[in-house]
């Protein structure tokens, strides 16, 4: 059984967002929302998170939740894998709201044996990661983790590789990003869109 770990940091996580604080919640959410109904059917599902209302929602949808250390992303992976035996293993962000189950499917499909496979952001972060074993992972979140997942990999003997995954690989850190993908978005993604767009013509 595959296990899909979310770290959600909630509205803190969404700085860029230039919008206001209930806005940036909603939208945080309903990203979530959508990367949860991806991740339900690909397997179990790990939502790590300080906030209450994410907790809520992922409970809600039969996701297990873990309670964030709070001392950022790497940190609140950490706390999820130590629960967990060596197997297939996806890490998510919750802001990629395009997520479709076949894309993390095709994550999957692309991890050798034993091996690590992540799909890299435009600004060469990390959006997911597949790993077969909790050791794999590292602590390398922030600017440029990409390459340094795939040198820690290389590091312990395992063959990385980068998968290109556009649903993956298009993370919301702006409402530009949403705008340019609003027709692909999944469907909490586009209400609160629709939302926002309606209470913009007032």
């Amino acid at each position: 059984m595959t296990t899909v770990v979310i770290p959600f940091a909630g509205v803190e996580g969404k700085t860029r967002l230039h919008a206001s604080n209930r806005v940036r919640r909603e939208l945080s959410l309903a990203m979530l929302g959508d990367v949860l109904s991806a991740a339900r059917i690909v397997g179990t599902a790990q939502v790590v998170t300080a906030d209450a209302e994410g907790a809520a929602l992922a409970s809600e949808v039969g996701a297990t939740v873990l309670d964030d250390p709070g001392s950022g992303q790497s940190a609140a992976v950490q706390a999820a894998l130590r629960g967990l035996d060596p197997g297939a293993i996806l890490i998510v962000n919750a802001d990629l709201p395009c997520v479709v189950p076949d894309d993390l499917r095709a994550l999957l499909a692309a991890t050798p044996a034993g091996g690590v496979a992540l799909v890299e952001a435009r600004d060469g972060t990390t959006n997911a990661l597949s790993i077969s074993a909790p050791e794999s992972f590292a602590p390398l979140y922030g600017p440029g983790s990409a390459a340094r997942f795939r040198a820690h990999a290389e590091s312990l003997g395992l063959q990385p590789v980068s998968v290109a995954v556009p649903n993956l690989a298009d993370d919301v850190d702006t409402l530009e990003d949403l705008q340019r993908l609003q027709l692909r978005v999944g469907p909490r993604s586009q209400a609160c869109l629709s939302s926002m767009m309606a209470a913009a013509r007032g």
